[in-house]
């Protein structure tokens, strides 16, 4: 038993010694044009999701079915978001298309996450990842017209996109003066646009 134990101990020690030496030697490549590993990938996707389920389950979150607040969320989605993500229509920006992991596509990140999920993500952001804690800079209130334009987002296409955007002038937290005049309150034929209000969030291996 004692020869065991001095053995487990001793491998234990080697272990911890190899690992160090890996690390410290500068052997393992750090670098955003190298693909992670099958198991370091499986690794981070999993973590992430147990710990933003868990997070996600304690945000109060309100009435988001408003077709104001999803105007005023697509500027701020064009500022915040785009550059990375993308968005119906358009493809990610340089910075979006160096980063990795690289940023979801949130038309399909959108359908795997609740409300509730999608705010705490975009208020305190994901380790090692890219995403910013967009709480540190913005109060709670600028953030939920974002997540009511995400619940909308598997629903649109390039042209209903571009639709909403034109008439979304001088709304939200980053108002774009690019749109035509504001007909947030207008009998603007939008139901198509808004129709997805809730989906049946189902957690499964894609990455979010």
């Amino acid at each position: 038993m004692k020869k065991l134990f001095i053995t487990l101990v001793a491998t234990a020690l080697l272990s911890i010694f190899a690992v160090g030496l890996f690390l410290y030697a500068g052997l393992f490549d750090v670098s955003a044009t190298t693909q992670h590993s099958a198991f370091t990938k499986w690794l981070m996707t999993s973590t992430m999701h147990a710990s933003v389920e868990r997070q996600g389950k304690s945000v109060d979150v309100p009435d988001l079915n408003n077709k104001a607040l999803i105007l005023e969320g697509i500027n701020d989605f064009e500022a915040m978001c785009v550059a990375c993500h993308g968005a119906p229509g358009k493809k990610p920006g340089p910075m979006g298309q160096g980063l990795n992991p690289p940023a979801p596509d949130l038309q399909e990140s959108a359908q795997h996450h609740s409300a509730g999920e999608l705010f705490w993500i975009i208020k305190h952001g994901i380790k090692m990842t890219g995403m910013p804690a967009w709480g540190v800079s913005h109060e709670d209130k600028t953030l939920w017209p974002v997540v009511a334009l995400l619940m909308t987002l598997p629903d649109l296409n390039a042209e209903s996109y571009a639709a909403l955007r034109k008439h979304a002038k001088g709304m939200g937290h980053h108002a774009d003066s690019d749109g035509e005049e504001n007909h947030a309150h207008d009998s603007v034929q939008m139901e198509p646009a808004i129709k997805h209000s809730e989906h049946t969030h189902e957690h499964d291996d894609h990455e979010h």
